[in-house]
């Protein structure tokens, strides 16, 4: 038992009363003030409290002693200032039979900071098929499970959906505590449009793979967002340049929430020759590409000549133009066609 927990009975997870969204009505001389009261943190007994209403001493709601309802919790953590944790997160945290983390001795700093003592076990892609029969007996006992990642949302380019899904075909309770996410952060800071976006994560590292998995973004009527390490910026840069087009608009964003955040704006053309200058800057990274504007779907005759010319460097004919008809939308046939006289002049 974790410290800061008391033992006593647990609520059965397979039981009505352990699934908060399952409890029968309450009746008006039943309801708080509060606003969390109806929470799926809550426990069925409704002694999870996390403020005072006003008037009222806090401290008589003081209650972090006790354990969590039965359940997977999904916690975000800050993704580099230490005090954007919330205060939800903290009493998880807290109250949690043991915390799943992705790497315990990154995540102890965290929770020392905030005199979070509670047991934690290592969870991540290389061990998790492993783990998840432990975790699951775990919720089968009635134990509150808090996940976190090293930084961030729990989930977002890190394991765990597989996890969640299990517990759900079991009939476990599963709920978030939302926070800190680097790719949105990134993408309002970016000033480019957010009202449609898709999340990337990392490219290959390969140059051509690279590249092949840029072509599947071309038609995607929305600004993009990707992670990428320094070392590998600028040679990102340029085939995003090459394949989504250089007069895009794009932001490169890095060290967020930190004292050295920077956010740098410019077309990808741009963007690739500053840090092919410049050298990889330190820092994690995040790039916002923006969309694609009409211009950039009707390529001149001679871009698509240098396109071509470009992938049939390193593809068969046939799959240069099959990656140029899935990029610009024309027909594949006439690009074909167009190669193989291209090809007659190299």
């Amino acid at each position: 038992m974790p410290s800061g927990v008391q033992s006593g009975p647990r609520s059965n997870p397979h039981s009505d009363s352990a699934t908060p969204d399952a409890a029968a009505p309450r009746s008006a001389s039943d309801s708080v003030t509060d606003d969390v009261s109806d929470n799926p943190l809550s426990p069925p007994d409704k002694s999870f409290r996390t403020q005072g209403n006003a008037g009222e001493d806090a401290s008589k709601h003081d209650e972090s002693h006790l354990p969590l309802s039965s359940g997977l919790y999904l916690v975000a953590t800050p993704i580099g200032n230490l005090g954007d944790i919330t205060f939800r997160a903290l009493e998880i945290l807290k109250r949690a039979d043991v915390i799943l983390c992705e790497d315990t001795r990154t995540s102890g700093k965290l929770l020392s900071r905030y005199g979070v003592k509670t047991k934690r076990i290592a969870y991540h892609e290389h061990n998790a098929a492993k783990m998840r029969p432990e975790i699951m007996e775990r919720l089968g006992k009635g134990q509150g499970l808090a996940l976190i990642s090293d930084a961030g949302t729990p989930l977002i380019n890190d394991p765990g959906y597989k996890l969640v899904r299990d517990c759900k075909a079991e009939g476990f309770n599963v709920t978030a505590a939302p926070g800190a996410s680097s790719p949105i952060v990134a993408l309002i800071l970016s000033g480019l449009p957010s009202d449609h976006f898709f999340y990337a994560g990392f490219l290959p590292p390969k140059t051509m793979a690279r590249q092949k998995e840029l072509t599947r973004f071309t038609a995607i009527p929305g600004s993009l967002i990707f992670l990428e390490s320094p070392k590998r910026l600028a040679a990102s840069l340029a085939d995003m340049a090459r394949v989504l087009g250089g007069s895009r608009e794009a932001a490169v964003t890095r060290e967020l929430t930190k004292m050295f955040e920077e956010v740098r704006n410019g077309t990808l053309d741009e963007l690739a020759t500053h840090y092919e200058e410049a050298g990889a800057p330190k820092g994690e990274i995040v790039i916002i590409v923006g969309p694609a504007n009409d211009a950039d779907n009707e390529p001149s005759p001679e871009d698509i000549d240098a396109r071509l010319l470009d992938l049939i460097k390193t593809h068969r004919t046939k799959d240069a133009a099959d990656i140029l008809a899935r990029e610009t939308g024309l027909k594949k046939r006439d690009l074909y066609n167009r190669a193989l006289e291209l090809a007659k002049t190299e």
